[in-house]
């Protein structure tokens, strides 16, 4: 758990730069002379359909990684190691019937979406290259994963994709990019440059290898590598649309599409702040659980479990309340755009719908790494036939906060499943008293800041704010203790300290 713990908490750091720089492009984005609600919103658009691409062309690759890579690394010298070849070869096989696809389906596209969003017609054909890069990058990173190089693939995804958008919204504000639609063709090719990066670090270090001979492990494991790429592919590609599909249907239905889209884009990346122990989380255990499935290690599993919701509920719980009582200032203090008020709301949805998927611990890891595919591909379906209808009913009805309202609803449902399953199947499920014990003090530290600051305003109210509800958040935390590895953290941080002030 030792190393689990290290990744995760550098990994949960350098994830939080990148939110930071994250957030300061959504500012520069959406400040008040800045770009236009239209252009922020097709940037979030060209991130949602490039997901959809991928998950379409990566035909369950990434699952087979995840969980062949022990019997591969076990039994296979690195360079007879045939896994990514056919892994990468696979998914641009893959890619290319996704163009093919794209091509075909143009009209329907340009019939969708030339009324309400215009320039999602004008640049589909740019995110043909975001989403080729999207899904070479990612089979590398599920490899790198592997190999526990998640604080380097961390780095790229979460820190170094926002540097590069940081830079060219600099230049397009200094001139040297002169125009939107340079602006948006560059950021368009950001990922392929990921990818190379990447790709580049692994053969260089010769942890990469290419061979098109099967080996014996890929001859062994055929049948159950195809059933497995039929069944994970299918389930990972409809929990891809129901998760991106509330983009899509506000640039389709609601007039004025783009522009509500970044509205509702907007409020998903402040949501993203809580995600971000989430990501390093899982990027740290998937590895482990897919060791610990291979030596039927079942405690080892209900220990990451346990411990993956814990502390997701910690960070969760307390990032959603920050947010939320600093949301209005916020928007004021730092000059907005003012229609990004109503992201407040959306916000509301939305950063509760990640509380409950993040406090239900590394459940989807768990289930993909076993050999409990078909029940993966169930639950999918049953998310998809949830989130497509209500996600359509809820935007015509209720507008922008419809997709946020459908999500909490469908993903709430979708993860009771499977901790139900898991609990039924395994005796094994993450939650003890403790775990509401964040919940608690987040209400506490939400109504002390409520009642002392709500009618106030200004960046040194922010500050106040913030500082309060930390105090009485962080020291409930640490008193009760509430996790297990908050303790050994800090004991780590005390060690470092008294050993630099030495020096």
């Amino acid at each position: 758990m030792s190393t689990i713990r290290r990744q995760s908490i550098i990994s949960s750091g350098i994830v939080y730069f990148g939110f930071a720089l994250g957030f300061l492009n959504t500012y520069l984005f959406a400040r008040e002379g800045g770009f236009t609600k239209e252009e922020y919103g097709l940037t979030g658009l060209f991130i949602a359909i490039a997901n959809v691409m991928y998950s379409v062309a990566n035909l369950g690759m990434q699952a087979y990684i995840y969980k062949f890579y022990p019997y591969y690394h076990d039994n296979l010298p690195p360079k007879k190691n045939d896994m990514m070849t056919w892994a990468l070869a696979t998914s641009i096989i893959g890619f290319i019937f996704v163009m093919i696809g794209g091509w075909i389906f143009r009209d329907m596209v340009i019939k969708n979406y030339g009324t309400n969003s215009p320039k999602l017609v004008v640049y589909y054909a740019w995110i043909f290259p975001f989403g080729f890069g999207l899904t070479i990058y990612s089979l590398l990173e599920a490899f790198g994963w592997q190999l526990k190089k998640s604080i380097l693939t961390n780095f790229l995804k979460e820190v170094q994709f926002r540097l590069f958008t940081t830079i060219l919204i600099v230049l397009t504000f200094f001139g040297a990019i002169n125009s939107f639609d340079l602006f948006i063709k560059i950021y368009a090719v950001t990922y392929l440059l990921l990818a190379a990066i990447l790709g580049g670090y692994l053969l260089y270090t010769k942890q990469l290898h290419f061979t098109f001979s099967v080996s014996r492990v890929t001859k062994k494991f055929f049948k159950k590598i195809v059933t497995l790429m039929s069944l994970i592919w299918s389930g990972n590609l409809v929990f891809t649309v129901s998760n991106v599909f509330d983009s899509l249907v506000i640039a389709a239905v609601m007039e004025n599409g783009l522009a509500y889209t970044a509205i509702y884009t907007l409020a998903q990346n402040i949501a993203s702040l809580i995600q971000a122990p989430q990501r390093g989380i899982i990027s740290s255990s998937i590895a482990a659980l897919s060791r610990a499935w291979k030596d039927k290690d079942m405690e080892k599993i209900k220990r990451i479990y346990h411990r993956s919701s814990v502390n997701q509920i910690i960070f969760s719980a307390g990032m959603f309340v920050l947010i939320w009582i600093n949301f209005t200032d916020g928007i004021y203090t730092f000059h907005l755009q003012k229609d990004y008020v109503a992201a407040k709301e959306v916000f509301l949805f939305i950063g509760l719908m990640r509380i409950i998927d993040m406090g239900t611990g590394v459940n989807s890891q768990i289930i993909g790494t076993s050999t409990f595919w078909r029940f993966d591909f169930v639950t999918g379906i049953i998310l998809l036939s949830l989130t497509l209808p209500l996600n359509y009913f809820l935007t015509r009805t209720l507008g922008v906060t419809g997709p946020a309202i459908a999500n909490l609803f469908a993903l709430t449902l979708y993860n009771f499943i499977r901790y139900s399953f898991l609990a039924k199947r395994f005796n094994m499920q993450p939650f003890t008293l403790k775990s509401l014990y964040p919940l608690l003090l987040a209400l506490l530290g939400y109504a002390v800041c409520h009642y002392l600051f709500d009618d106030r305003y200004g960046f040194q109210w922010i500050v106040l704010r913030s500082v309060v509800f930390l105090l009485i958040y962080a020291t409930g935390v640490i008193a009760l203790k509430i996790s297990p590895d908050i303790m050994p953290v800090l004991q780590t941080l005390m060690g470092k300290l008294r050993v630099s002030r030495k020096k």
